[in-house]
């Protein structure tokens, strides 16, 4: 090789050596103020000893400097730690408001149990992590930073927008959604909510493959079940014995299914989940959704899957045992406690009287602990349908939307009860297989963070109408 030749391949080299990298590409504006309000709401700690109210007062502030009246921007709640943050985006009164709801508060986490600080935001091989990450500080940030930018776009709706971030879903009624109701309804009065800590999108082996809608969920029952005996001493056991008496009954229950119960919800979402389905699976999932529900279908969904299984029917469990006062003495009582999960459909008498009936045993005494709350199902209704699938489809083509039953709940069981039909409508999405809320180094990828934020905007200019 002569030398003038390697003096230029030498050149070459260096010169692609000392290229500058390519960048990634930067945030929208947009984006970058979501990211933004996400992260100060994940270094605001906001678990039960420390309260709301920091978060409700940061993102208070920031609806304001955006141009958000005064009177339009309220911090309510029963005490100074807990508080929740209502905002309305005003519209032109062609229909009754839309109600946008998220909770503030989140499970604690504790630095030991973390590979990475859970009140700190960190960014990290496509990830967010935090405590809150993906319950459901992701989806609070997602609505504040597209009220803001509605609100700089000059949007005018034809309906008021309200959004509601509330203090204690995680701890329970004294607060959030159900003190709103009954303190302060005018606040949030409207025509139907979306709920987005509810449904949402699911990742299945790295593939998106459907956008749930939650439209109704599974009614909260808890008994306690009671045996009682005279006892005597360990050394002289008799056959009567609370714990054999109680355990008996508890092994009749567990061989039980509650009868198959399918609803408008239930119906439709195994309907439409056999799409993705093939031979049996597809199968039995067109006959359960089918009225009457073919029994045969619903004993292999069942079988197949916890999930199908519940539902398909009531289900009632045992979750707690206490029995005997020492070692050496006969139990004087045998206590468990039945956790149910009620079809909507159900009534907490019928289920007394099953729960009676497959015990078999009057000694047994049952006693509520936790009532039954009903939470009717909301309508499937087409406005809000058709809105989330057109825009489901312009984001993600071949992700079907389907509606689902929460097996779980949510605070959209308030709302139901008090007239207002909810609707767990959420774009992020999330690996099935990868489960991490109230868990360790909770997450959400960084492109289903910011997808999910466009898929709101879209959906809150879908549903609002307006200009």
């Amino acid at each position: 090789m002569n030398r003038p030749r390697l003096k230029i391949l030498v050149t070459l080299c260096l010169a692609v050596t000392f290229l500058p990298k390519a960048r990634a590409q930067s945030p929208t504006a947009e984006q970058q103020l979501a990211r933004d309000i996400f992260r100060e709401l994940i270094e605001i700690n906001t678990t039960e000893p420390v309260g709301t109210t920091k978060a409700a007062e940061a993102l208070a502030a920031r609806l304001r400097a955006a141009g958000f009246a005064e009177e339009d921007v309220k911090i309510v709640g029963p005490n100074a730690r807990k508080q929740n943050l209502v905002a309305r985006l005003r519209g032109g009164g062609a229909a009754r408001p839309l109600l946008l709801l998220a909770h503030l508060d989140v499970v604690e986490a504790l630095r030991e149990d973390w590979t990475l600080d859970p009140f700190k935001f960190t960014e990290q091989e496509g990830y967010f992590y935090g405590r809150g990450t993906s319950d459901i500080k992701e989806e609070a940030a997602d609505l504040v930073a597209n009220f803001i930018r509605l609100k700089r776009e000059g949007f005018k709706p034809d309906r008021d927008l309200i959004l509601a971030l509330t203090a204690d879903e995680e701890g329970g009624p004294d607060n959030g959604v159900a003190w709103l109701l009954k303190n302060h309804r005018e606040l949030i009065d409207a025509a139907y909510a979306v709920n987005t800590d509810a449904g949402g999108g699911q990742i299945v082996k790295g593939r998106h493959v459907r956008n749930a809608v939650q439209t109704s969920e599974k009614v909260y029952l808890t008994f306690a079940l009671e045996v009682k005996n005279r006892g005597g001493h360990s050394s002289l056991p008799s056959k009567e014995n609370a714990i054999y008496r109680l355990a008996e009954g508890l092994a009749r229950l567990s061989k039980f299914d509650f009868p198959v119960r399918t609803n408008d919800t239930t119906r439709a979402y195994f309907e439409r989940m056999a799409a993705g389905e093939s031979g049996q699976t597809a199968a039995d999932m067109l006959a359960v959704a089918r009225t009457p529900a073919d029994e045969a279908a619903a004993a292999r969904l069942s079988a197949s899957s916890v999930y199908y299984n519940a539902l398909l029917r009531t289900t009632c469990v045992a979750t707690q045992l206490q029995a005997g006062h020492a070692e050496n003495a006969l139990p004087q009582t045998a206590r468990a406690t039945v956790n149910c999960r009620l079809f909507p459909e159900d009534t907490a008498a019928d289920v007394e009287q099953t729960l009676r009936r497959v015990l078999a045993d009057e000694q047994i005494k049952i006693s509520t602990v936790s009532p039954a709350k009903p939470s009717p199902a909301s309508p499937l209704t087409p406005e809000l349908f058709g809105a989330v699938e057109r825009v489901t489809k312009e984001m993600w083509p071949g992700v079907y939307v389907v509606p689902v039953m929460e097996t779980g709940a949510s605070d959209s069981l308030w709302l139901r009860g008090a007239g207002v039909p909810a609707y767990g409508v959420s774009g992020m999405f999330f690996d099935v297989d990868d489960t991490r809320a109230h868990g360790r180094d909770e997450r959400v990828g960084v492109r289903s963070y910011f997808e999910g934020v466009e898929f709101m905007y879209r959906l809150l200019k879908a549903l609002a109408g307006g200009h």
